[in-house]
């Protein structure tokens, strides 16, 4: 089949479409072999090769030399092949006819050109599924094209649209159509309608890889990014570590005045970052996660794998941040969870735990501020535990133990009566002054209903006519 043009047709698809000029030089054969059966039959074996020096596509049927024929279609006995094909055929040869393209009629050719159609869009698709595989984890720039179902599309190249879905976008940040926007590639999915590319304006990666642009001690490796945690839009904290002892991991990420990680707050547009600097040490850790509150006390409790963090009462709304963000992200960053008391409230806790340890008979003060320093708060949690582990604590045997957890769930039921009634108590003290307070109502609206009583106006004297009186 001679294509005068088809060696130019070929080059300009391949060169606007930026796909391999062999594939698309298969994808036309395959088209013009599909044209081929839908001509001379579908059973039969064909093959279509194109010739570059001519232009051309060559059809040819092939046929297989056997000792006795069980396909027709697709072979040829060994005198057949030597009478028709060549005389020095042999079992097993393969024999090329090749074939007129001239009875291509219209349907056929028609089919030819959507098959070639086709294969070049799933060339296209697999060739931008593969390039954006390679790019999951890394921050792309796009242009707003428009707005499906409160999802953005995006267009990261002509005939290349990624999607950033609603939950990957940052609270209250809006774009108009035409907005440039910067967005991680989180995933690429490949469906039917072609591959599909995800962005993300929410993922800590982004962080991490926005850092990676704007400090060269991160990017090379010489500072490290040990994790991020955010909440988009409000606030985020970075633990880093240098792997250079002359190196400040802290300053790198800041920069001069300020102007590495400004560039970053300038792109998730106003987010507060963090910068801290990362320690084996958790308790130092979770401190400097707290930052900028100062830090008093902390008390571990690896069973529950949680920390109370004393500050100053003046740094309690500093360490909790607002609406709790600063000890939440605090927690993430640290993989501590992390309860946050002030000094006056946690010496009341203190006092209270202190007087009920006390109240167990036979606990001198010495074994209550031991209790007391392992995480004991009340005769009820001491009542509640094992022999041998208060045994443990108190360096005594677990026989030794048991009395005092007997008379520390006596104690725990004492407290539990007096807290009855002093409830009770507080229960009948407001209800009385809710009844005080609503007689006294009552009585104020009687009083304003009857009336106030009439009170008579004072008489005015004349001067004049009070002198002409006396006189009289």
């Amino acid at each position: 089949m001679q294509q005068p043009e088809l060696l130019r047709v070929i080059d300009q698809v391949s060169k606007e479409k930026g796909i391999d000029r062999q594939l698309v030089i298969e994808a036309v054969e395959e088209a013009m072999k599909s044209a081929a059966r839908k001509t001379y039959g579908n059973d039969l074996n064909i093959e279509a090769k194109f010739n570059q020096e001519t232009a051309e596509i060559d059809i040819y049927e092939i046929r297989t030399v056997v000792a006795e024929i069980e396909n027709p279609d697709t072979e040829v006995t060994l005198d057949g092949a030597r009478e028709r094909y060549d005389p020095e055929s042999q079992i097993g040869d393969e024999l090329l006819t090749k074939l007129e393209t001239a009875p291509f009629g219209r349907i056929a050719a028609q089919a030819a050109k959507q098959n070639i159609v086709q294969k070049v869009r799933d060339y296209e698709r697999a060739m931008i599924f593969n390039e954006f595989k390679q790019h999951e984890g890394t921050i792309q720039s796009g242009i707003v094209m428009r707005f499906e179902r409160r999802n953005l599309v995006v267009q990261l190249r002509p005939n290349v649209d990624a999607i950033l879905p609603e939950r990957e976008q940052i609270p209250r940040e809006r774009y108009r159509q035409g907005d440039r926007i910067r967005a991680l590639i989180v995933r690429v999915d490949e469906n039917a309608r072609g591959p599909q590319i995800v962005l993300s304006r929410t993922n800590p990666e982004l962080v991490k890889k926005l850092f990676e642009q704007e400090v060269p001690e991160v990017y090379e490796g010489i500072v490290e990014i040990k994790d991020v945690v955010r909440e988009p839009g409000g606030r985020a904290k970075i633990s880093v570590v240098s792997h250079n002892s002359d190196v400040d991991p802290v300053g790198a990420c800041v920069g001069m005045r300020g102007s590495r990680v400004q560039a970053v707050v300038q792109e998730l547009r106003g987010e507060r970052i963090d910068i801290v600097p990362w320690t084996p040490d958790e308790t130092e850790f979770v401190c400097r996660a707290l930052s900028p509150a100062k830090v008093s006390r902390i008390v571990i409790d690896e069973s529950d794998h949680s920390m109370e963090v004393i500050v100053p009462d003046d740094q309690l709304s500093l360490a909790i941040g607002r609406k709790g963000q600063n000890v939440r992200l605090g927690g993430k960053l640290t993989g501590w969870k992390l309860d946050v008391h002030s000094e006056s409230e946690y010496e009341r806790w203190q006092r209270e735990s202190r007087r009920s340890l006390r109240r167990v008979e036979g606990l001198s003060d010495l074994r209550a501020e031991l209790l007391l320093a392992d995480g004991y708060k009340s005769a009820g949690e001491l009542a509640g535990s094992e022999a041998a582990e208060i045994a443990d604590v108190l360096e005594i045997t677990p026989e030794e133990a048991e009395p005092l957890i007997a008379s520390a769930r006596s104690a725990d039921e004492i407290e539990r009566r007096e807290k009855i009634v002093a409830r009770i108590a507080r229960a009948v003290s407001e209800a009385a002054e809710t009844m005080l307070g609503r007689a006294s109502e009552a009585a104020t609206a009687r009083v304003a209903a009857a009336g106030e009583p009439e009170i008579e106006a004072p008489v005015e004297l004349d001067p004049a006519g009070a002198e002409a009186g006396v006189e009289g």
